[in-house]
């Protein structure tokens, strides 16, 4: 199964389809979007990735610094880093030979609201 079929959604277009889990129920596809958003955060190297990167100056890291603070190699982080992309949580640019990679703003705010209660 590769990463393309398993997050064809950014998370940002999954967490505006719907209204919070508690108010109404999802439809099978929404259920199948914010499932494929969810699954992208259910790693704990994403989660460290994802809360490096916000704890950054900027919410913006480059690959070198994250590569660091992981103990797995640079292929294993840019497939993580990859999967977050791809699902919406970051951005990546190019500088140079390095790449950057930042929160996309609203990202995380938009999957919370999908599992408030209130």
């Amino acid at each position: 199964m590769t990463t393309a079929a398993l997050l064809p959604l950014a998370v940002t277009g999954a967490a505006a389809c719907c209204a919070p889990l508690t108010r109404e129920p999802l439809s099978a596809q929404q259920a199948d979007d914010l499932a494929r958003s969810l699954k992208a955060l259910a790693d704990p190297a994403r989660l460290r990735l994802i809360s490096l990167v916000a704890a950054s100056q900027g919410q913006e890291a480059c690959v070198c610094d994250l590569t660091d603070e992981l103990s797995v190699g640079q292929p294993t982080v840019s497939h993580h880093l990859k999967v977050l992309t791809e699902a919406g949580f970051l951005t990546r640019s190019k500088r140079g030979t390095w790449a950057y990679y930042a929160l996309v703003p609203g990202a995380l705010d938009s999957l919370a609201r999908l599992l408030v209660t209130a």
